[in-house]
């Protein structure tokens, strides 16, 4: 009965350990344990032992319970937090990363800008010196013309003004003695003469006049032009230096970001190499406890009925053995009885 119940046993929990015990029990119940040993005793201590060893293997998968929920949970967490580290890192990254291209197209902006700004200053530097040239020779021929006309209006007034005086003395004379004399009147050259030399002197002042109004207004055109190139050069040089303070703060701050970025990128190099190492061991981990074809639970329940089925063989085999040792026990006294 015990060697059936084992059997039994062993197919119901698909155990080889179990089959060959049976398989053994059957051979000393069937042989006889060797050197006349005491056959119940035999099966007793083969049933024992394999209770010990499956005690044993639920202690062990136990402590292998303990031991793959605590690594398991260690290890996830840890490989979550590196995760959540790389990927902290990553954004860092990427944030400095386009933060320090927007100021290296800034700073390209910039230089463009100054580029234009050094050239349209060039250029207004030019054209001021050529009108200031075109102003120089302009002035210099109004001047002279000017000196030359009021020149000739001097000689002008000064011959004109003494013969017209003596030729009106000379005509009050004449006059005065034809009045007298009844002669013909003197002719009127030198009165002709006084008015021709006066509207001479009349032109030569508008002339004058037109030369000082057209070197006026040259110099008030210079002083203009002076006065606004010297206002857009000193704007210009805040600019310019507003600018190249700007390319020098953004290169600066571009070049403090691409050290940040090296920075960065080797902790999350040396966070990666971590992070590989944990998921590696996360991965074996898995394997030992959780990749089996059977869950823990499922092999406690089974483990406890292999375990609770060979106690109950124990049983029954201490009832067979009382029922052996009580049939033993009337045969030998049914012997001893005489007749």
């Amino acid at each position: 009965e015990v060697v059936t119940l084992v059997k039994k046993l062993a197919k119901t929990s698909h155990s080889p350990a179990l089959a060959q015990l049976a398989s053994r029990i059957a051979a000393v119940v069937k042989f006889g344990a060797a050197g006349g040993a005491d056959v119940f005793e035999k099966i007793r201590g083969l049933i024992t032992d394999m209770i010990a060893k499956l005690e044993k293997e639920m202690s062990e998968e136990a402590n292998e319970k303990v031991y793959c929920d605590e690594q398991m949970s260690k290890t996830s967490t840890k490989k979550a937090e590196l995760e959540d580290d790389v990927a902290k890192l990553t954004t860092k990254i990427d944030q400095a990363t386009a933060k320090s291209a927007q100021l290296k197209e800034d700073v390209q902006e910039i230089e463009n800008e100054l580029a234009a700004l050094a050239k349209a200053s060039a250029e207004m530097d030019k054209l001021r010196m050529q009108t200031h040239a075109d102003y120089e020779m302009a002035k210099a021929d109004l001047e002279l013309g000017l000196s030359g006309v009021r020149k000739a209006l001097q000689v002008l007034r000064e011959y004109y003004g003494a013969e017209g005086t003596a030729a009106l003395v000379q005509s009050d004379a004449q006059f005065a003695s034809m009045m007298q004399q009844q002669q013909p009147a003197m002719p009127e050259h030198h009165s002709k003469a006084a008015g021709a030399g006066g509207g001479i002197v009349g032109m030569l002042e508008v002339v004058e006049s037109d030369f000082a109004t057209n070197l006026a207004q040259e110099e008030s055109e210079e002083a203009d032009a002076q006065s606004d190139y010297e206002k857009i050069t000193e704007e210009n040089k805040i600019t310019k230096l507003s600018k190249e303070q700007d390319v020098e703060y953004k290169t600066k701050e571009s070049k403090s970001l691409d050290q940040t970025i090296a920075e960065i990128s080797s902790d999350r190099e040396t966070t990666n190499t971590e992070l590989a190492a944990v998921s590696d061991y996360y991965s074996k981990i898995k394997d030992r406890c959780i990749a089996k074809p059977e869950t823990y639970e499922d092999r406690t329940a089974r483990r406890d009925a292999e375990i609770n089925g060979l106690k109950e063989a124990l049983a029954v085999l201490e009832d067979e053995t009382a029922f052996v040792q009580r049939k033993h026990r009337s045969f030998r006294g049914s012997a001893l009885t005489p007749n």
